[in-house]
């Protein structure tokens, strides 16, 4: 019985596992960068932050810049995990919600617009988002003489 279990084992190394036991292999993960915007006033805050995500398992480099509040992860950690990690420093932490100026149509639409964002950041829109419909911009389409389905009394 001892023989059989080593040749089984031998064989699953070299490939031809022929169904018996299970697949070893496992997907490669992606390299991804994870950025985040978490609140930190101090050194020590951001210390604290770089250390406890530096210590995760797959985590290649952290990157701090204080002043955004933004931190940067490269790696092959999943950001959910990431995000968590810097949550139990104890610091407020989300997935960094800012875009370049540039991507957005409109910048300075009320749901886009920031005042908190660093300079050329907006806050990312989402796709298909034109304008802010407002009742009084309804009222005064539905009598437009632009608008095909208008009212025929005018």
């Amino acid at each position: 019985m001892g023989l059989w279990r080593t040749l089984e084992y031998l064989s699953d190394l070299l490939g031809g596992g022929g169904g018996h036991g299970y697949d070893r292999r496992r997907k490669r993960r992606q390299m991804q960068t994870v950025e985040l915007k978490v609140s930190m006033d101090c050194e020590g805050c951001e210390r604290k932050v770089k250390n406890a995500l530096s210590s995760m398992r797959g985590v290649r480099s952290v990157d701090i810049n204080r002043k955004q509040q933004k931190v940067t992860v490269s790696g092959y950690a999943e950001a959910s995990k990431v995000l968590k990690k810097a949550r139990s420093t104890g610091k407020k932490a989300e997935i960094w919600p800012y875009v370049p100026y540039s991507q957005v149509s409109q910048p300075y639409v009320a749901g886009t617009y920031d005042k908190r964002a660093p300079a050329g950041y907006v806050r990312s829109a989402e796709p298909g988002y034109n304008h802010v419909s407002r009742q009084h911009d309804q009222l005064t389409d539905m009598f437009n003489d632009d608008n095909a389905n208008s009212c025929s009394i005018m």
